[in-house]
């Protein structure tokens, strides 16, 4: 992916064309050993790092101007620190494998900096500089480029490491996910687990994408692809394989004849009625030792308002008896008339929002103190209680 960001762009492209060794990393660009002077006189190497800004797979105005260093700060020929670049110390880890100590600035001007180029070799030279004086070092090094990386993505995903939290977002890059229903709760919870760096997402659903889904999905369907009556996994994968290539859609139920669909997963959302599906794909996941999150959604129509309670339930291995007792397998009264197919994409929408959130705190991208195993929200009052794994 980041050979056709420098095929495509003149001011990557002359980087590499000048022989500095500079690459894409995550949504950085890293450029390393740029040789610089430490207080001793010493030459060694540093290396720079600039967040990455992209529309697409073109580079835009770098934006900030600074960057991070990884090296002891440089120093001038007499063994003074160069205090024009300093900044401060770096932000905390970036998830890229550079371990950055400072943050470096040299804005050019009001305007800043025009293009990559001119702001990674505005700091390479200013750093090598007082090397370059002593002994000639360069870095312009004239290697090879480093092997390109290989991300689940069609283009580069800049919007963590531009955050600062891509070493947290890498903890997520293992995962393969199993969305069991993609209707109103599911649907939310795919265009939420797309968008990180999962290795694959098999989304399970038999049903077709009818005009009542268009209302109580994220995004908005056109009327030739509701005429087309899809699949709606192959309606969402189509959609969400714009931006993630793991997206394996399943057009089936889950029975005894296709259970075998989760095998492999790490985790599992559970976004269907109760039933014998369900059943089946908890006995499943239990069976394999596979942590996974069940949502539910109850609604009630009285004196001509809606209320309602969301659940949302992790079953990992050391809890599985407790989260059973959260987890119903029979099918919803009759004054649940949110199986009528009810307009309630924004409940969809938060029961999706804190399934993903727990999720990536058993993962650890979020803090986690209580560790809770299940929580609800209800309508009336805003209340969300949760219920502590004992």
């Amino acid at each position: 992916m980041s050979a056709a960001l420098f095929s495509l762009n003149a001011d990557l492209k002359r980087l590499r064309d000048e022989g500095y060794r500079v690459h894409v990393e995550g949504g950085n660009l890293v450029m390393r050993e740029i040789p610089y002077l430490d207080a001793a006189g010493n030459t060694k190497l540093a290396t720079i790092m600039s967040s990455l800004c992209l529309a697409g797979n073109i580079t835009q105005k770098p934006e900030p101007h600074t960057v991070t260093y990884e090296g002891e700060f440089p120093c001038d020929v007499n063994g003074n620190q160069m205090a024009l670049l300093a900044a401060g110390a770096a932000p905390g880890p970036q998830g890229t494998g550079v371990v950055a100590q400072y943050q470096l600035s040299r804005k050019p001007g009001p305007e800043g900096y025009i293009d990559y180029y001119q702001k990674m070799s505005t700091y390479a030279t200013m750093i090598s500089g007082p090397a370059a004086v002593k002994n000639g070092a360069t870095p312009r090094v004239l290697r090879d480029p480093d092997p390109e990386e290989d991300s689940i993505f069609n283009y580069v995903e800049t919007a963590s490491d531009r955050a600062g939290i891509g070493n947290l977002t890498a903890l997520l890059m293992a995962e393969r996910v199993a969305i069991i229903g993609v209707g109103g709760t599911g649907s939310y919870i795919l265009d939420q687990v797309a968008k990180t760096p999962v290795r694959e997402i098999r989304i399970i659903d038999a049903d077709e994408f009818l005009q009542h889904n268009a209302f109580r999905a994220p995004g908005a369907a056109s009327m030739e692809q509701l005429r087309e009556v899809p699949k709606k996994v192959e309606y969402f994968a189509g959609i969400y394989s714009r931006m993630h290539r793991g997206i394996v859609p399943h057009p089936v139920e889950l029975d005894a004849s296709n259970i075998q669909l989760l095998e492999g997963v790490s985790f599992a959302f559970l976004c269907i009625d109760a039933g014998n599906a369900k059943r089946l794909a908890v006995e499943k996941l239990e069976l394999m030792g596979v942590p996974f999150i069940d949502v539910g959604m109850g609604i009630e129509l009285s004196n001509g308002t809606l209320g309602g309670i969301l659940r949302v339930t992790a079953s990992l291995p050391e809890g599985r008896e407790q989260a059973r007792g959260c987890i119903s397998f029979d099918q919803p009264g009759g004054d649940n008339v949110y199986a009528s197919n009810i307009q309630v994409a924004d409940l969809n929408m938060l029961n999706a929002a804190l399934a993903v959130i727990k999720w990536k705190k058993i993962l650890g991208f979020y803090r986690d103190l209580d560790k809770e195993f299940h929580c609800s929200y209800t309508t009336d009052g805003n209340m969300l209680l949760n219920k502590d794994l004992q």
